[in-house]
């Protein structure tokens, strides 16, 4: 029996609607093309894409490292787009994404450890701004007491918790387009143009043609550039169905977060060839107007936690229904501000990056399944049965994949022969999908 978007509480048989599963109406999409490129521009800024894209170098060459990160930013921009289209065109958030392939019963389990990972996620970005909000008083000659990082979290989650309490549509048209996408363009001119200006002094023809020392191939290294937009495969659709046609949608987030992908991890791969050091706040904040341009960024960092915690709580909704989308992101806010406060989150990354690896076959099987579905076809968000096995088996198996090419053949990558595989496999055996839906 197909789930239904209606619910009904034990108590008083109240009907309550799961927002998170329900299309979303056509009189409530606000978003243009202008909304999606400028908030997915955004997103894609941040310091820690700026650090994975320092990873680069010196084990590629300049040259190698600009041709890697425009082809994967392409390509994994590309897919956040293609996942976008499939949200809009059908009103559904990613959980609904997730009933709509996998089953009603099952989906709750991806749902859960989407919700997981972006506790962890805006808990690390909690972290982030944090550490580089300390480094700024530091550096501009604060004081530097030992209750300084707890008073920076609190300060930052509740920041959090006030966006929170607000409309997401408000905050992405009338303050990331209008206001602060503006100004994080203007701080991240100002660093290219400060840590350019430093390579030509230090022979910009040279360094431009200056060889990588090995030790990564060019897989691996598209790997690691395509796994920041695939991190955020798992969000898209809670921002893209508030879009006004799938093509404005498919078009803007594309744009959006490719130029965002490719400037800052450039300017990343700039700032290591120019200013070695493990510190990448350090090395920014010695540039000439670094400290501006870095509050700045910080400032910018806000819209990455927050997008976390909305689409948590899209998640969190589909599997409560009966708690608002705006209680369950204040909740998670907090939740995640006490987890900076007492958690050696920078030695959480690597459990981080590997729990995001499941949502890499995972959409491969969903991009393969949904793609060129009518829209009538995913409403039915369980398509039609309680477990869709084929897709379930063919998402094990792409994780099984992506662990064993990680082991056996890292100099290939793990992300893009996993995504082809679960992609291919899943169209090929879509079709009974499709019988089952239409039955």
């Amino acid at each position: 029996m197909a789930i239904s978007p209606i619910s009904s509480t034990a108590a008083g048989m109240q009907l309550v609607t799961n927002a998170a599963l329900a299309p979303l109406p056509a009189s409530s999409r606000t978003f243009d093309f202008g909304d999606h490129a400028a908030l997915w521009l955004s997103l894609g800024v941040g310091l820690l894409v700026m650090q994975i894209g320092a990873y680069l170098v010196p084990a590629l060459g300049a040259q190698q490292a600009l041709l890697v990160i425009v082809a994967g930013s392409v390509l994994g921009a590309g897919l956040l787009a293609w996942t976008a289209r499939l949200g809009c065109a059908s009103g559904l958030s990613s959980a609904g994404l997730m009933h709509a392939t996998y089953g009603s019963s099952f989906a709750r389990l991806p749902v859960l450890l989407n919700i997981v990972q972006l506790v962890g996620w805006t808990t690390f970005e909690l972290v982030v701004m944090r550490d580089g909000t300390v480094a700024i008083a530091r550096q501009s000659g604060g004081f530097a007491h030992a209750a300084w990082p707890v008073l920076a979290t609190l300060l930052w989650g509740t920041v959090l918790l006030a966006l929170l309490s607000g409309s997401m549509v408000t905050l992405v048209r009338k303050f990331i387009g209008r206001f602060g996408l503006p100004l994080v363009v203007v701080s991240l001119l100002w660093l290219t143009w400060q840590f350019l200006a430093k390579a030509n002094s230090q022979g910009l023809a040279v360094l431009w043609s200056r060889p990588g020392a090995g030790g990564m191939s060019m897989l691996s290294a598209l790997d690691l550039v395509i796994a920041m937009p695939v991190s955020w495969l798992p969000l898209v659709a809670d921002f893209a169905r508030h879009g006004r046609s799938s093509s404005s949608a498919f078009r803007g987030t594309w744009l959006g977060y490719a130029i965002a992908n490719i400037w800052c991890y450039s300017l990343g791969v700039l700032v290591a060839t120019t200013t070695p050091s493990t510190d990448l706040v350090a090395a920014l904040l010695l540039a000439q107007g670094g400290l501006i341009a870095l509050g700045l960024i910080l400032v910018d960092e806000v819209d990455n936690a927050y997008g976390d915690l909305y689409s948590g709580s899209v998640a969190s909704h589909s599997l409560k229904p009966s708690w608002s989308i705006r209680r369950w992101g204040m909740l998670m806010c907090v939740v995640c501000t006490l987890l900076a406060l007492v958690l050696p989150i920078h030695s959480l990354e690597p459990f981080l990056l590997m729990l995001s690896s499941v949502f890499i076959p995972l959409y491969g099987v969903i991009l393969a399944r949904l793609s060129g579905a009518r829209p009538q076809m995913l409403l039915q968000p369980d398509a039609g049965r309680q477990v869709n096995t084929s897709a379930v088996l063919i998402w094990v198996a792409g994780i099984a994949c992506y662990h064993l090419m990680a082991q056996l053949a890292p100099s290939w990558g793990a992300a893009l022969p996993t995504l082809a595989l679960t992609f291919v496999v899943a169209r090929l055996t879509s079709r009974s999908t499709f019988k089952a839906v239409t039955a």
